[in-house]
């Protein structure tokens, strides 16, 4: 049976998202795989099921190229908030994930703004292996650690494009203090109102953008008295404003692109 995808794009974050509020379709991590695959399947940095849910207006579920679930994705929570946006004529929606609720709305500018919550910065939260300082980490670099639905380490570094994350990625991601691995970011500070940020996604790899890496870069970045509370994120696939409001939410600004439909055979 042909099976309807959509594929979307946050800022170059690439998704494949399905639509099961008509019809599950069980989708295994082996399907996932199948379908991230850029060379055998359709090619994608996640692929997003959207199923039915009471309560809120859709669950998100998200799998990583390699089959393994994420808590949370903010790229692909603008796209499928765009989705339903235009599905129902409204511009404000709230999606739920298994990290919990988010908000969405559209501005006037055609940009979506997307509530991520407070991030979470105990050690028992991220989480961690054992208690540690979240703001300076035991380990090369002295990484700060943040959550927003998934685990991130940021590394702030003089020149970003000095680091090599093909090797050094990997190698944190999986490191024995994530025992739930690790997104591991790079940061560079231009200014207080400006980061440039490349993110290693565990199970994804180098990705062009990672919408809650650049809100847990921020959060992590002003705890370290490096910016301000609101600054422009600038990713290799395009640029993102994330503010932290005094009331711990933080807010996720961004473009949400429809690149494509069609159909696919699932295996």
């Amino acid at each position: 049976m042909k099976t309807a995808f959509v594929k979307m794009h946050g800022c170059g974050n690439d998704f494949v998202i399905l639509d099961e509020r008509a019809r599950p379709l069980g989708l295994t991590p082996d399907q996932a795989a199948f379908l991230a695959n850029r060379r055998t399947g359709i090619g994608c940095d996640q692929v997003i099921a959207i199923q039915p849910v009471s309560g809120a207006d859709a669950f998100m579920r998200i799998w990583n190229p390699d089959g393994s679930e994420a808590g949370a994705c903010g790229n692909a929570t603008r796209c499928v908030a765009d989705t339903l946006m235009r599905e129902t004529g409204t511009n404000a929606v709230t999606i739920r994930t298994v990290s919990g609720e988010l908000p969405a709305s559209r501005g006037a500018d055609g940009l979506i703004t997307v509530d991520m919550g407070p991030p979470r910065l105990d050690w028992a939260d991220i989480p961690l292996a054992h208690p540690v300082d979240t703001l300076r980490l035991d380990l090369p670099g002295g990484p700060a650690a943040a959550s927003m639905g998934n685990p991130h380490a940021t590394f702030f570094v003089p020149d970003l494009d000095a680091v090599r994350i093909a090797d050094v990625g990997p190698r944190f991601e999986t490191d024995t203090l994530f025992p739930q691995r690790a997104n591991i970011g790079f940061a560079q500070i231009i200014d207080p109102e400006t980061i440039r940020l490349k993110v290693w996604e565990r199970g994804a790899g180098l990705t062009l953008a990672c919408g809650s890496g650049a809100c847990a870069t921020l959060v992590n970045a002003h705890r370290r008295g490096l910016t301000h509370r609101r600054a422009r994120v600038i990713l290799d696939g395009g640029s993102l404003t994330i503010a932290w409001r005094e009331d711990n939410h933080v807010l996720m600004i961004g473009p949400a692109v429809t690149a494509f439909r069609g159909e696919i055979d699932l295996p």
